[in-house]
């Protein structure tokens, strides 16, 4: 078991998320880089290994020494031989315990038993590597596994919480949050949603730690260099109006909206170039929708891209839209990355006013706010700002400065490594 003094020296950390090296999911990735700068050993135990052919150039060195696991293995039934044999109460009874706390959910209870063996195994790995706590990446399966392992071995953990995670089923949320050392959520929004289903006396372990960006890597063009003012001179007589996009092609994330304020546009005679930038399971449907709107000259799916690619789009935009939803399902935003990154270039964004994304914009002085579903909100937002490059600019500066005070990555990665050593925040 991890001794005191490695802990308040240089914590070992083991992160936990569900699938990796996810590709939409950069704020993990990046989060682990600047904890590690910050002074903390980083291990990385995916529940399951994503198989992607687009990575960010960050990414192939910590794949290379993540401990991906198979669901079963010679080695996994060994170490559940083990638990069940030294440690029975333990094994048997966190085991009833997570599938007692799921009953009801399909998805949940399932998860608890495909992933409870690999967890266990997870569980002695970590002991012998000498982990000292645990973060995982989402209130769900992530969480569990890592609420499996702390009762199994008494390795402290913690989670964050993000969006859909935690607010499309809440099941053994207040169990996870109890035995956690402390938790993270990423808006006050979800603070205030945890507090709501788990009890005020749940305050002292949650605290709200903002994803951030990296300031540096996401910054605004040099406004003296003459070809980079070209690209954000939008909208004048004949200029496009260059409107990016970044997420995850499904409900959730409205493009279809976005798409149908492009329409709106194009009846009003403002020109536009629309950039979708993601892939996923809506990509054949809007697809369609753009052919169907006379628009494919108009609009770009660009599908997955790495850092670089898409830092490149978010810079040549004049205005990044996030048209969020609640789902179908039960999911909903936290607050997207996507959104900060564009603010932290300088580059005005139109967002919908939903969970915590009106804690990030402040609307009227740092983005606009439009209500979700509102198509010609939407239209009317990216029209004003067609015709008005000084509102832009206002906009896209204190959008940075925002990002620079609240949301920066180097900032909030710190803060994690003082509490993964046990300090106060």
């Amino acid at each position: 078991m991890p001794n005191s003094d490695q802990t308040i020296s240089r914590p070992k950390v083991a992160y936990m998320m569900s699938r990796f090296p996810k590709i939409t999911e950069t704020f993990v990735l990046y989060e682990m880089i600047a904890v590690e700068k910050a002074g903390v050993d980083i291990e990385i135990y995916p529940l399951m290994r994503e198989h992607t052919t687009v990575m960010h150039p960050e990414a192939p060195p910590l794949v290379a020494r993540a401990h991906f696991l198979p669901f079963i293995s010679l080695d996994i039934v060994r170490s559940n031989l083990q638990f069940m044999l030294r440690k029975p109460r333990a094994y048997w009874g966190t085991l009833l315990t997570a599938l007692r706390a799921t009953w009801g959910s399909r998805r949940y209870f399932v998860g608890i038993l495909a992933f409870f063996p690999k967890t266990v195994h997870m569980a002695r790995l970590m002991a012998d590597d000498g982990i000292t706590h645990i973060h995982a990446h989402f209130a769900s399966h992530p969480t569990a596994a890592a609420y499996i392992i702390h009762h199994l071995t008494g390795i402290p953990y913690s989670f964050t919480a993000h969006g859909s995670d935690l607010h499309r089923e809440k099941r053994m949320l207040c169990e996870k949050l109890n035995a956690a050392r402390f938790a993270v959520t990423i808006s006050q929004y979800n603070y205030e949603t945890m507090i709501t289903t788990c009890g005020a006396h749940m305050v002292d372990r949650l605290m709200i730690i903002h994803c951030g960006v990296d300031t540096n890597a996401f910054a605004p063009e040099p406004t003296t260099n003459e070809a980079s003012a070209a690209t954000h001179s939008a909208a004048s007589d004949d200029t496009s109006l260059n409107i990016a996009c970044i997420g995850t092609l499904h409900e959730v994330k409205g493009q279809s909206y976005l798409i149908e304020a492009c329409q709106r546009l194009h009846e009003r005679g403002i020109p536009f170039e629309c950039h979708l930038i993601g892939d996923g399971e809506d990509r054949a449907m809007l697809e369609t929708k753009v052919a169907q709107a006379n628009m494919t000259d108009q609009v770009t799916f660009h599908g997955y891209l790495t850092h670089d690619g898409v830092t490149r789009l978010v810079k040549q935009a004049d205005v990044v839209v996030t048209p969020s939803v609640p789902s179908n399902d039960g999911r909903r935003e936290g607050i997207p990355v996507a959104t900060m990154e564009a603010m932290a270039c300088g580059v005005p964004v139109v967002a919908s006013r939903l969970s915590g994304i009106p804690e990030l914009v402040d609307d009227g002085e740092t983005g606009i706010l439009v209500e979700p579903r509102d198509v010609t909100g939407i239209a009317d937002a990216l029209q004003q700002l067609a015709q008005d490059e000084p509102r832009r600019q206002r906009l896209g500066y204190a959008g940075r400065a925002k990002i620079m005070r609240e949301f920066s990555l180097s900032a909030n990665a710190e803060t994690l490594a003082r509490l993964f050593a046990g300090e106060s925040s």
